[in-house]
């Protein structure tokens, strides 16, 4: 019994070692935010596979480009982040208000009972970052869309942001949770599901991720769910329900990236 229990406890070890070296692989080998790439670029990834090729040929009727980010776990919040400031770049208006609620946004999550001190450094930089993306540079879009690309390949700038806008969510959640109760499975109150699945780093996202970020900031977002479901059409679905979205993401198990529509 005892040589057995090692040997489990042996081969626990071994697969988290490898999922360790398989991320640290990932995680040289692609950037947080990708350039812009053909949608065509998808195929290859499915050569042979009729499904998807298919699938992928009906898209490309609608998008024009991918951004890919990497497949971390905040490959949702990174890609709506950057797809939404980069849309922000070319429309002051939208531009102006959503700094007004970025800004407010800190004083929110207090009242919530957020700690201050908590938010403090990540609502600064997350402030920063907007400013550094401003449409009223005068050195143009082509500069500005250029530092939008650097800051969110800059670990630190990136994942800052990545944790600010995994907060709004959480702080949503709570302030309208008799709501969100009821898109959670199993046995989590919300407090359990913002501690365990939204504040932490790398956890992967869901709809209700997606739901309660988009409602909190006021964006409309469309995902396109590639997968083996039926037919050649892929699935689109808006965030919230009914909105105009301005973020367009293909979603592919376990992993978003950016669209840019035709």
């Amino acid at each position: 019994m005892e040589s057995f229990e090692q040997t489990d406890g042996n081969r626990d070890e071994l697969i988290i070692q490898q999922q360790r070296e398989i991320e640290k692989e990932i995680s040289e080998s692609t950037p947080l935010v990708s350039e812009q790439l053909p949608l065509t670029c998808l195929r290859a990834e499915y050569e042979g596979d009729e499904i998807f090729t298919a699938k992928i040929q009906e898209l490309a009727k609608k998008y024009k480009f991918i951004r890919r980010t990497r497949p971390d776990g905040n490959c949702f919040f990174r890609a709506f982040a950057y797809s939404y400031l980069e849309y922000l770049i070319s429309n002051n208006s939208a531009y102006q208000e959503f700094r007004k609620l970025a800004e407010a946004s800190k004083e929110k999550l207090v009242q919530l009972g957020f700690p201050s001190f908590t938010l403090e450094d990540f609502h600064d930089t997350f402030m920063e970052v907007i400013s550094r993306v401003s449409p009223e540079n005068a050195e143009g879009t082509a500069k500005v869309q250029s530092e939008l690309h650097k800051i969110f390949n800059e670990q630190g700038y990136s994942d800052y942001v990545v944790v600010y806008l995994r907060l709004i969510t959480s702080g949503k959640l709570q302030e309208d949770a008799d709501f969100y109760q009821n898109f959670i499975e199993g046995d989590f109150t919300i407090e359990e599901f913002r501690h365990q699945e939204v504040e932490p780093m790398y956890k992967e996202s869901d709809h209700i991720h997606i739901i309660a970020l988009c409602t909190a900031i006021g964006v409309g977002v469309r995902v396109e769910y590639l997968d083996r479901g039926e037919g050649s059409q892929v699935k689109a679905h808006d965030f919230p329900e009914g909105s105009e979205p301005t973020v367009y993401l293909i979603y592919r198990p376990g992993h978003y990236d950016i669209l840019y529509p035709n």
